[in-house]
Formats: structure tokens, C-alpha cells, sequence
């Protein structure tokens, strides 16, 4: 793995506001927080079926949604609640359906890998590799059927890289010019095959070349730099001139899923990026550094996010399993 510089340096070029550096700082921080819960409540055996947390990668999906304004969409893998998270969705529905109940954006129904907000533009995340981007970029064409400047961020991972509809959706979202931002969020492992074993040309993001399609590589553990990113992309979408391609370089601290062991790499790099990289103690530095905020008020917002997410897991608790009849309820046939 290469060696980074550490986030509370990389970070600190850009000028921001204090509100901008705590608004980040507390999204990513609740993305956190509530995916420590999760996989808390999947280890007392109260979450089922498979697990997929977002540690280590919270600076990916806050940056981007830094960027993003009303009617912008976004379809994502099954790595799936920070997004849900960041795009505004409501905590305890996300933890209700993570649970299997009622209360749940998918009336306990879709679980992890399947819950959906019209509301919030949020178009799922999706079980099969890669079937995700071909629903981002449909998503795409009906902006542009309807004349709008909405753009979509169509995520997925490295691992997903190298699946064919990929292409095949580059191909026809470059022939139609179609708003669409694809977000390669590279954690370097996919399943648990390391990018270095599995992938011949590294610079995912390079493959858009072929069809005419610009990108750029980014820091993911910069939320800072991942918002710049976005910004660049968006104004491209809206600008009417094509797809994007964004590969952010990340990295997930825990396994594939909860049930990934993750032996495929040491503990020592896994403590290194920890240590090194982390990007929410790289916005706590700039925060502490710069002044914006004192370790009481950092404690304090801890400690409203905790509670945050205590209320959600509470109220999946409390809230019912779906009646039976609800198994001939939103289905098509």
C-alpha cells in the first residue's frame, strides 16, 4: 500500500468556514457511530442476513453530498447506510430496516442491501456487483429526457471495476452525454482480493478514456479534497457536457462484511490507516488547530451523535415485525 501523508496535514490547504469543517466533521462522525451500532446489534444477533459497514470510508459519500443540491440523485452497492446517512434519511428508519421491522424505510422488508427514499433521491443499494451503474445512468437519462440540471452519482467499488455492464454503461452514457458522476469508492480490497492481485491497470479511472469519458483520482480520506472532486464533476454534468469518472482511494477498517474475517491483510495496516489517515480525526485536527472548536465541544458533539444513534437502535427495537399479510404488499404480480 502506498504511504499517505497524514489527513490533518493533507487537509489543511483548503480554506474553509468553521461551519463547513463541523457540519462535515458531524456527518461523518454520526456515519460512524451508527455503523459501530450496527454491527454491535448484528453481533446480538438483532440485524440478520449480511452486514456491510461503511468505517473508514465516511469522507467518500460527505464530501460528495457537500456537492450535491435538491433533485440530484444517487444508487449505491450494498455498502449502502452511510449513504442513506449523508443524503438525510432518517437514522432510526435506516436502523429499523437494518433490523427487519415496521418502522424500516422498507417496512422491514429490503434489509440492508434494499431500502429506498423517494424523498431523498435515494435509489437503493443493490446486491449484485455492479448492477447499480446501468440504474445510475437510466436515472441520468430521465433528467436529461426532462430538460433539468440534476445530476446522478452512480457509486460502486473496486472490485465492481471490472464487471462488463460497467462498460457498457460508459459507452452509452458518453454517447448520450448523459448527467452521470461514476464514483469508483476504491477501499483497495473489494471482496478481499487486494486491487494489486486482481486488477491489471490500477488507474481505474483511466479506463473512461476509451469512451472519451474525463475523471480524475482523489484523496478519499480528505473529505475536503473529495468535496473539491465533486464540485468539479458536478459543474461538468451540469454544464451538459457528459459523464464523469471520480476514483476515490479509501479504505474500509473493518471486513468485506461482518462476517469477513479479513485475513487477507495485516492488523499493522489496518492500525497504520487508523492512526495516519483517519478522516474524521483529520477534520477534529483542523478543527482543534484552527481554533473552531475545543475538546469540551467536540466531546459534546460525540456525545449528541451517540445519543442520536442510542434513539435509533432503541426505536428499531421497540418498533414491530411486519404482519404476515405485508408478504402481499408491494410486490408486481
Amino acid at each position: 500500500m502506498a504511504t499517505r501523508k497524514p489527513a490533518s496535514k493533507s487537509a489543511s490547504a483548503p480554506n474553509v468556514s468553521k461551519d463547513e469543517l463541523l457540519a462535515h466533521y458531524k456527518d461523518m462522525l454520526l456515519i460512524r457511530r451508527f455503523e459501530e451500532k450496527a454491527g454491535q446489534l448484528y453481533g446480538m444477533g438483532l440485524i440478520g442476513g449480511f452486514c456491510h459497514l461503511y468505517i473508514g470510508q465516511e469522507a467518500v459519500v460527505v464530501g460528495l453530498e457537500a456537492a450535491t443540491k435538491e433533485g440530484d440523485k444517487r444508487v449505491t452497492s450494498y455498502r449502502d447506510h452511510g449513504h442513506m446517512l449523508a443524503c438525510g434519511m432518517d437514522p432510526k428508519g435506516v436502523m429499523a430496516e437494518l433490523t427487519g421491522r415496521e418502522g424500516g424505510y422498507s417496512k422491514g422488508k429490503g434489509g440492508s442491501m434494499h431500502m429506498f427514499s423517494k424523498e431523498k433521491h435515494f435509489y437503493g443499494g443493490h446486491g449484485i456487483v455492479g448492477a447499480q451503474v446501468p440504474i445510475g445512468a437510466g436515472l441520468a437519462f430521465s433528467d436529461k429526457y426532462k430538460g433539468n440540471d440534476n445530476v446522478t452519482f452512480a457509486y460502486f467499488g473496486d472490485g465492481a471495476a471490472n464487471q462488463g455492464q460497467v462498460y457498457e454503461t460508459y459507452n452509452m452514457a458518453e454517447l448520450w452525454d448523459l448527467p452521470v458522476i461514476f464514483v469508483i469508492e476504491n477501499n483497495q480490497y473489494a471482496m478481499g482480493t487486494s486491487v494489486a492481485r486482481s486488477t491489471k491497470s490500477p488507474s481505474l479511472w483511466k479506463r473512461g478514456a476509451a469512451y472519451g469519458i474525463e475523471g480524475e483520482e482523489v484523496d478519499g480520506m480528505d473529505v475536503l479534497k473529495v468535496k473539491e472532486a465533486g464540485q468539479k464533476a458536478v459543474a461538468h454534468c451540469r454544464a451538459g457536457k457528459g459523464p464523469y469518472i471520480l476514483e476515490v482511494k479509501t479504505y474500509r477498517y473493518r471486513g468485506h462484511s461482518m462476517s469477513d474475517p479479513a485475513k487477507y491483510r495485516t492488523r499493522e495496516e489496518v492500525q497504520k490507516m487508523r492512526e495516519e489517515r483517519d478522516p474524521i480525526e483529520g477534520v477534529r485536527a483542523l478543527l482543534l488547530t484552527g481554533n473552531h472548536a475545543s475538546e469540551d465541544e467536540l466531546k459534546a458533539i460525540d456525545k449528541e451523535i451517540k445519543e442520536i444513534v442510542n434513539e435509533s437502535a432503541e426505536f428499531a427495537k421497540e418498533s414491530p415485525e411486519p404482519a404476515l399479510d405485508e408478504l402481499w404488499t408491494d410486490i408486481y404480480a
